[in-house]
């Protein structure tokens, strides 16, 4: 196993109701990194980030995440895997009835956070971190799309995952907006998180260069040389 990956993908193929999705995706990635996976909807990206939390099994080939074998991973062993990792999904919204405070509090008492000073020291340095200091008693809809998904973000990293999974976090806001938010994760990868998104938004991938691997026909291709390519050519 390469040294330090937290995933190892060897020759995995992925199926969902019987059909292959994927096949022959190879991925080793490490802290710190920043993963774009980009291509047409439907084109197997959102499937291969549902297999690294146990949502999508893995048909075949080698597959670990964490240290966990998600070939053999055991159902009871998934929400302790889920607990490593920061999901931003756009399924994953936030209680409308309860603040911000309460919806990033309701996520530690259900991680086994206890101690009331340690849960308002941790969520106040969340929302700080995502620029949302003074916003932790308003309720989601008194909240932008942009501040919104800040939230979710923040929601992402209250238990310092060391993995954070972004499925089209800038889908649904405007340029600006979804440039700020790809900057603050871009920085979270920076502070040693590794960082996976899905993109339509190929301008991103010029501002916040990372590793890019784009998916066509059942398969998944490392294309970062290209990007770097784009990037520099521009600079010049």
């Amino acid at each position: 196993m390469g040294e330090g990956a937290l995933i190892r993908y060897k020759d995995v193929e992925i199926h969902q109701q019987e059909l292959c999705v994927l096949n022959d995706v190879n991925l080793e990635l490490h802290k710190g990194e920043f993963v774009y996976l980009v291509g047409k909807v439907g084109s197997g990206k959102t499937s291969l980030l549902k297999t690294f939390y146990g949502e999508l099994d893995v048909a075949s080939g080698e597959a670990e995440v964490l240290g966990y074998d998600m070939l053999h991973i055991k159902r009871k062993y998934i929400p302790q895997l889920r607990r490593k990792l920061g999901i931003i999904f756009q399924d994953f919204q936030l209680l409308t009835d309860r603040t911000v405070h309460d919806n990033l509090e309701f996520v530690l008492r259900a991680t086994g956070w206890k101690n009331k000073g340690e849960i308002k020291d941790r969520i106040d340095e969340v929302l700080n971190l995502v620029g949302m200091s003074n916003k932790g008693y308003k309720l989601p809809n008194e909240l932008s799309g942009g501040e919104q998904q800040r939230i979710v973000i923040a929601r992402a990293v209250l238990n310092s995952p060391e993995i954070i999974l972004a499925d089209e976090p800038t889908g649904n806001l405007d340029v600006e907006t979804g440039r700020a938010i790809a900057g603050l994760l871009h920085d979270i990868s920076e502070a040693g998180s590794l960082v996976i998104m899905t993109t339509h938004n190929l301008q991103l991938l010029r501002e916040f260069p990372g590793k890019v691997y784009r998916f066509a026909d059942h398969l998944m291709t490392d294309v970062t040389p290209e990007y770097a390519a784009i990037a520099s050519a521009i600079e010049k």
